[in-house]
């Protein structure tokens, strides 16, 4: 009943936003014979921040940092070749959110300007009282992330997606050793589209298939997460979870970016991740991880850890991943 509340809803939408647009037009015209000759300048966007709470009553449409991707743009798809870098690709845009240690005016200045140049970023948004910064683009997260440690300040990715009527807008999958580090992470662009980003190190160099598969059971390591994902609702050559192929450095370092047609993150929840010895995935697999829901945006300004008091930046990455003993 919700889907069809949201169908339902975007379609009013749609139909008052057509009106809107027929009357605006319509006075444009009517104006024009008193107008002045000369165009006036278009004036900036005023980016508003939003709470968490507000982002659940604001329609999407009227959401000021988000397009409303009807058809979605173009991207690097999972059919196309892969490579280990592929910033020269473009990536649908998303909102991404970091909690970023800032103090003051000028280090607000020094966060914008530094994100102002990396390549892909539309807009940047800060809250210092929250240390909060928002930034919608089509960058990489780990573009973003190196931006911000550059700046010498520590930063947290915290939350991305785009506000929108879906249940769950993001998922991470974290692979935490001993020996294979890594993380997934899943966005939904739109209801037809997800965009996918993966860091892993500690993989032998060479060629490597990967994949979501149907179960989280990590009893037996990969060879209890099931065969390859694929929903009988969707008819495809291939089973939609196949990822195709990680290409690994000779550092054993992997980086992916990319977009997956007909995925929807809420329908991973509780699967896996799967990375194979082989480019074919004829063994069992070399390392696995379970997907679990990620935050979206505005969903996660906490600062302090409610069990011990530990505060964000008292924690490192470190802290999350198991002792080899």
């Amino acid at each position: 009943m919700a889907f069809f509340r949201s169908v339902a809803t975007a379609a009013a939408t749609t139909t008052t936003t057509t009106a809107v647009a027929a009357y605006a037009f319509s006075s444009l015209v009517s104006n024009s014979s008193s107008s002045s000759s000369k165009s006036p300048q278009t004036k900036p966007q005023n980016f508003s921040f939003f709470s968490s709470q507000s982002l659940s009553l604001v329609s999407p449409n009227r959401f000021p940092l988000v397009k409303n991707f009807t058809n979605p743009p173009s991207a690097l798809h999972m059919d196309a070749p892969t490579s280990n870098h592929q910033d020269d690709q473009v990536l649908p845009e998303l909102l991404t959110e970091y909690m970023v240690d800032m103090k003051c005016e000028g280090c607000v200045n020094a966060v914008k300007n530094k994100l102002q140049t990396v390549n892909g970023v539309k807009n940047v948004e800060v809250d210092l009282s929250n240390q909060v910064v928002r930034i919608l683009g089509c960058s990489p997260v780990k573009t973003m992330t190196e931006a911000l440690e550059q700046t010498g300040r520590k930063a947290r990715l915290i939350g991305q997606g785009v506000p929108d009527d879906f249940l769950v807008t993001a998922a991470v999958a974290e692979f935490k050793g001993p020996d294979i580090f890594g993380v997934v992470r899943f966005a939904q662009v739109n209801m037809e589209l997800a965009r996918i980003e993966a860091n892993f190190n500690g993989l032998s160099p060479g060629k490597h298939g990967w994949s979501i598969n149907e179960f989280g059971d990590l009893t037996k390591g990969a060879a209890s997460t099931g065969k390859v994902y694929n929903p009988t609702s969707i008819a495809a050559k291939e089973p939609l979870g196949d990822l195709r192929t990680l290409e690994v450095d000779d550092k054993g370092e992997a980086f992916f970016s990319g977009v997956k047609e007909k995925l929807r993150v809420a329908d991973l929840i509780g699967r896996s991740i799967v990375v194979y010895g082989s480019e074919d995935k004829s063994d069992s697999g070399v390392t696995a991880a379970v997907i679990a829901r990620s935050a979206g945006v505005g969903e996660n300004y906490k600062k302090i850890c409610s069990c011990d008091g530990t505060t964000i930046w008292e924690s490192s990455n470190n802290d999350f991943v198991p002792s080899k003993v």
